[in-house]
C-alpha cells in the first residue's frame, strides 16, 4: 500500500517538475527542473523493483547528460527564451485533452479486443530488472547495436570538441 502511495507521489512530482521545466524562462533553471524530473523517474523505477535501472538513470542522465546540457547552455550563453504570452494556451490545452481522450479510447478498445498484455509477477519483474539479466541480454542479443551506439557517441563527442574549439571569425 505504501509503495503505491509513493508511486503516485513521485509521479505527481515528476509531472510538476516537467511542467516547471517547460514553463521556466531561464535555461539553467529549466535544466535544474529536468534534473528533479530525472530523480523522480529514478524513484519510480525503485517502486517497480528495478534498482539497476534506477541507479543508471541517476548516474547517466542526472549526472553525465545533465552536465553536458549545462555545459552547452553556458557555452551558447542563452539569455532569453521566446515570450510565453504569445503561446496559444487554448491550443495546448485542447491538444492535451485530445491526447488524453485518445489514450482512454485506445485503452478501452484494447481491453475490449483482449489484446492487453498480461501483468508480470513481482518475482519476474525483479528478475528482469537486475543487472545480471540486463547484461546477459545486452551483451548477447544486442551486442552489435551496443557497439554501433558506442561508435556513434564517440563521433558525436569528437564533433562537439571540434565545434567547441573552433575559433570565432
Amino acid at each position: 500500500m505504501t509503495v503505491s502511495i509513493l508511486f503516485f507521489v513521485l509521479a505527481a512530482a515528476a509531472l510538476t517538475a516537467a511542467l516547471g521545466m517547460l514553463l521556466s524562462r531561464n535555461p539553467v533553471t529549466s535544466a535544474l527542473w529536468l534534473i528533479l524530473n530525472l530523480f523522480c523517474v529514478a524513484g519510480l523505477y525503485l517502486t517497480l523493483n528495478a534498482e539497476f535501472i534506477a541507479v543508471i538513470q541517476v548516474l547517466v542522465y542526472a549526472g553525465a547528460i545533465m552536465v553536458l546540457f549545462l555545459f552547452v547552455i553556458m557555452l551558447l550563453n542563452l539569455a532569453s527564451l521566446p515570450d510565453l504570452k504569445r503561446i496559444e494556451w487554448k491550443r495546448i490545452i485542447s491538444f492535451m485533452l485530445g491526447m488524453g481522450l485518445l489514450a482512454m479510447l485506445t485503452f478501452i478498445i484494447a481491453h475490449a479486443l483482449d489484446v492487453m498484455p498480461d501483468p508480470l509477477s513481482l518475482d519476474l519483474a525483479a528478475e528482469t530488472g537486475s543487472a545480471s539479466s540486463l547484461a546477459k541480454v545486452l551483451f548477447t542479443q544486442y551486442a552489435m547495436i551496443f557497439e554501433v551506439i558506442g561508435i556513434l557517441l564517440l563521433a558525436a563527442t569528437i564533433g562537439a570538441v571540434v565545434i567547441a574549439k573552433r575559433k570565432p571569425v
